[in-house]
C-alpha cells in the first residue's frame, strides 16, 4: 500500500485507524432518508397535496435532502481517506464506486427510453462529444455543461470536496477542517452578492461554446494528469497529483461554478463542518472550536439565503421560490443531522440502513425511473386521477426506484467496488515490487 506520510500519532491511535471500518447505521439511515426525499421531490409528490405548492414555496425539499447529504459526506469521507492513509487507494475506491453505476445509468437511459421521455436532456444530446466529455470529469457544472442526469450536479461539489481533502491531506493540513469551513461560510456571507458565477465561460449552456470548449479541454487534461500522478503511487508524485487536483477544484469552484456563489460556498462550508464534527467527536480538534464553527456555518447558511435569495430571481439562483425556501431547509438539515448524532448509539431500523446502503443507486437511478414512469403512465396503464387510487402512480414510482436500485446495487455497484479493491491491491503489489527492485543490494560481510 502506498502510504502518505502522516503526523506522528500514538500507538493506540495508529492501531485504532488500522482496524476495519465499522458500518455506521445512523449515517446510513440519514443517507437513505435523503436519497428517497430527493426522488420524491423530483417526482413532485408534495404537489399532490392541497397544501403542497404553498409549502414548497417556503421549504424546498431538495435543498434539505442535498444539504443533509453534504453533511454526511463531510463527516465520513475524510475519515475514510485518513483511515487508509493512502491517497491512491482512496481515489481508486472513489472512481470504482462512482463511475460504473453512473455510466451504466446514462447509457441505459439513452438506449431504453424513447427520445420524448429521455432522462438525458436535449442540451446534452445536442452536443454529445463535449457534453459527455465534461460529464465524465464530474466537473461539468463548473465547465458550462448541463448534467447528463439531473441529480448529477451535486456530484460536482462532491468531486471538488475530494480534490480539496486529498490536497489538504498530503500537505498535512487535514486537521484544519473547522477554520476551512469558517472561511467558506464567511466568503458566502461577505461575497455572496458581489462575486458572480461563471467568470470564465459564457452564461448559459446555449451560448457560443468556444470558451466552454477551452475550459473543458483544460479541465480534462489537468484532472487526468493529477489522477495519473496519484495512481503512479510514488509518494512524491502522489503529493504532486493531489495538489494538482486540489488546485483544479479550487479554481473551478471560485471562478466558474454555475450555482450562485453563496450556495457554492455554503456547500463546501457544510461539508467541512461535517468533518469538523467528526474530528471533535474523535478528540482530534478542540470541541469549542468545532461548536463555534458549526454555529457560524448554520447561521451563515440561513442568513445567506435571507440576504441573497429573495425576489423574483430566487428561482433562477437556487431553484427555490423564496429566501425561506433555501434557509429553512438548510437549517432543518442541520437539526436532523444533530438528531441522528444523538441517536447514533441506538440500533436504527433495518429498512433505513438498507436504504442507506442503496442510497447512491437511489440517487442515480431515480431520474431514469421517473421518466420511465411517465412513459408507462402515458402508454401502458391509465392511472386514476381522483380518490385514493390516484396514489397508485407515486407508489409505482417509489416501488420501481427501490426495486431497480436494489438491482443496480447488487449487479453494478458491488461488483464495481470489488473490482476497485482488486485494482488497488494490484497497484500496491506493483509498487512494492518496483520498490524492492530499486532497493540497493546489501554490502557483503567482511
Amino acid at each position: 500500500m502506498t502510504v502518505i506520510e502522516q503526523p506522528a500519532e500514538s500507538k493506540q491511535a495508529t492501531a485504532a485507524t488500522s482496524r476495519p471500518p465499522v458500518r455506521l447505521g445512523w449515517l446510513d439511515g440519514l443517507r437513505g432518508i435523503a436519497a428517497l426525499l430527493v426522488a420524491v421531490h423530483h417526482f413532485g409528490l408534495l404537489r399532490w397535496f392541497s397544501w403542497g405548492e404553498a409549502f414548497e414555496n417556503k421549504f424546498d425539499l431538495g435543498i434539505f435532502a442535498v444539504m443533509l447529504f453534504f453533511l454526511v459526506s463531510g463527516y465520513i469521507v475524510p475519515a475514510s481517506l485518513e483511515r487508509r492513509g493512502d491517497v491512491r487507494g482512496f481515489w481508486v475506491g472513489r472512481l470504482f464506486r462512482i463511475y460504473p453505476l453512473l455510466i451504466a445509468a446514462v447509457v441505459l437511459s439513452l438506449l431504453l427510453l424513447p427520445a420524448k421521455y429521455s432522462a438525458v436532456p436535449d442540451v446534452v444530446t445536442d452536443r454529445p462529444f463535449w457534453a459527455y466529455l465534461a460529464n465524465l470529469t464530474l466537473l461539468h457544472e463548473m465547465t458550462n455543461i448541463a448534467s447528463a442526469l439531473g441529480a448529477m450536479w451535486t456530484l460536482c461539489y462532491e468531486m471538488v470536496f475530494y480534490f480539496l481533502v486529498s490536497a489538504l491531506f498530503v500537505r498535512n493540513w487535514h486537521r484544519q477542517s473547522a477554520p476551512i469551513s469558517l472561511f467558506f461560510a464567511a466568503a458566502a456571507l461577505l461575497l455572496g452578492a458581489w462575486w458572480k458565477p461563471q467568470l470564465l465561460t459564457p452564461k448559459g449552456v446555449a451560448a457560443v461554446p468556444t470558451t466552454t470548449h477551452h475550459v473543458i479541454v483544460a479541465t480534462v487534461l489537468i484532472m487526468v494528469t493529477g489522477l495519473v500522478l496519484v495512481l503512479l503511487g510514488r509518494p512524491e508524485l502522489v503529493r504532486l497529483g493531489a495538489l494538482v487536483l486540489g488546485g483544479l477544484g479550487a479554481v473551478l469552484l471560485f471562478l466558474n461554478a454555475r450555482s450562485m456563489f453563496f450556495e457554492s460556498m455554503m456547500i463546501l462550508a457544510t461539508m467541512f463542518a461535517g468533518t469538523a464534527i467528526f474530528r471533535a467527536e474523535k478528540g482530534q480538534t478542540d470541541r469549542s472550536l468545532a461548536a463555534v464553527c458549526c454555529a457560524f456555518v448554520l447561521a451563515a447558511g440561513f442568513l445567506s439565503g435571507y440576504m441573497y435569495n429573495h425576489g423574483q430571481a430566487a428561482f433562477n439562483r437556487t431553484w427555490t421560490h423564496s429566501w425561506q425556501g433555501f434557509s429553512l431547509p438548510y437549517a432543518l438539515a442541520w437539526v436532523v443531522f444533530g438528531v441522528g448524532m444523538l441517536l447514533r448509539g441506538r440500533r436504527w431500523p433495518r429498512v433505513l440502513t438498507w436504504l442507506g446502503a442503496i442510497s447512491y443507486s437511489v440517487y442515480v437511478v431515480h431520474i431514469p425511473v421517473l421518466w420511465a414512469t411517465w412513459w408507462f403512465k402515458d402508454h401502458v396503464v391509465s392511472y386514476p386521477t381522483t380518490g385514493w387510487a390516484r396514489w397508485l402512480l407515486p407508489l409505482t414510482f417509489v416501488a420501481a426506484v427501490l426495486l431497480f436500485s436494489q438491482l443496480t446495487y447488487k449487479l453494478i455497484e458491488m461488483p464495481g467496488q470489488k473490482l476497485g479493491k482488486k485494482v488497488a491491491k494490484a497497484l500496491d503489489r506493483r509498487t512494492a515490487a518496483r520498490a524492492a527492485k530499486a532497493a540497493p543490494e546489501p554490502e557483503p560481510a567482511g
